[in-house]
This record gives structure tokens, sequence and C-alpha cells, in this order.
């Protein structure tokens, strides 16, 4: 679990496509420090799991599955990554929780200036945008942002200068993919709203309890 508060921006040193998966491996610095193998470190708002570590680097397997859901697989040498490390229990949450599992790759749209921030629109597939709300939390690319405004198409989010400098956004443009990874607690409620699951909330369980 992580917060989407980037913790510093990594370099590809390499991305080894090997027999169906990839093994990425990434310079960092402050994101090496307590960190083991086998722990979790959030890489561009995926989730992957250390496999190798080096005094300055670290190496994770990049599976078939997330390569296809993802855009890890359009990453080249030099390229700039946010990274975070999984959250501690005794952190501050100064984002929103943030899994690493992506639900699906947006697209930039439009990099607006207004004033000393940005206003950024993103194209996003129906899949996700169906738990984008305005005002609410979406993670892109892992950096854990605040939802603008929404459309048929997508939505747009406000980034200060604080962002843009610690963050791959800072750079982006328009027609640049993204990672989407949308709000867990949304997923849940839609969920438990349609009655799949046994036990699950129903509208005639609230209407049999007069909440409806």
């Amino acid at each position: 679990m992580f917060t989407g508060i980037v913790e510093e921006m990594g370099a590809v040193k390499a991305l080894r496509r090997e027999a169906g998966a990839a093994r990425l491996t990434v310079s960092a610095s402050t994101v090496l420090g307590n960190t083991v193998l086998g722990d979790s470190i959030c890489v561009n708002g995926v989730c992957l799991t250390v496999v190798q570590i080096g005094t300055s680097d670290f190496s994770a397997d990049v599976a078939l599955e997330t390569m296809k859901v993802t855009n890890l697989g359009e990453l080249h040498t030099g390229q700039k990554v946010n990274l975070e490390r999984a959250l501690q229990l005794s952190a501050r949450i100064g984002g929103h929780l943030v899994t690493g599992h992506v639900d699906a790759v947006g697209r930039m749209r439009e990099k607006r200036q207004e004033g000393n921030s940005w206003r950024i629109f993103f194209d996003a597939p129906e899949k996700a945008l169906r738990y984008i709300i305005q005002k609410g939390s979406v993670a892109i690319d892992g950096i854990s942002l605040t939802v603008a405004d929404v459309d048929k198409a997508g939505f747009s989010i406000a980034m200060i200068p604080h962002t843009a400098k610690l963050t791959t956004l800072g750079f982006k443009s328009s027609g640049d993919s993204v990672n989407l990874e949308t709000d867990i607690i949304g997923k849940y409620v839609e969920r438990l709203l349609s009655g799949r699951v046994e036990g699950g909330v129903s509208l005639e369980l609230l209407k049999g309890h007069g909440f409806a």
C-alpha cells in the first residue's frame, strides 16, 4: 500500500525483456534506504517487488500481465520515473490509499499554464473514468492528485509547482501515456451495492431498512 506522495524521481538503467516478462533496473537513492529484497516499490504507479539491490539502484521483475495493462513497456534507458516505498503504518497519509495496481492507461490531452500552476487534461477509458469524480482522488503515474473536473472523455487536475518539480508530470506533454489508478473505496462501494456478493448491500435491502 502506498500514499501517492512521490519520494524521488529515479532513472531507468535498463529494461531487459525476457521470455514473457522483463527485468527493470532503476537508479535511485532515497527509496533504497532500509529497503530489502522482497520489499515493494511503486514505480510510476505500479507496485513492483525488489529482487536485486545495488549501491545506487534496484531491480524488479515485470510480469507479462503488468506489461499489458501499464505503460512500463514504453520505458527507455535514462527516462525518469516516480518512486515511492510502501507505506509504514506509523507514517502520515499525505495523499490517499494507493495499491499500485493500475486500472488503465490514460493519455495527456492538454497541459495549460494557469498563473504559476498548470491545468492538465487527461483522456481515460470508461472502465477507469466511471470511478473518477470531481474533487475525488486519482493516482497518475503513482502521484496522488485531486480531480478538478470530469467530462465524457476524461478529467483534469491542477498541478502546483512543487508537484511539477518533484515528479514526472513536470515534463510530460500532450500525447504522453500515464498509468491510472482510481480510488479503491469507490470500487468496494460499487461491489457492495451491486449485491453480487453474498450478504451484499442491495436496493431491496436498503428499502427494507428505510434507507431508500
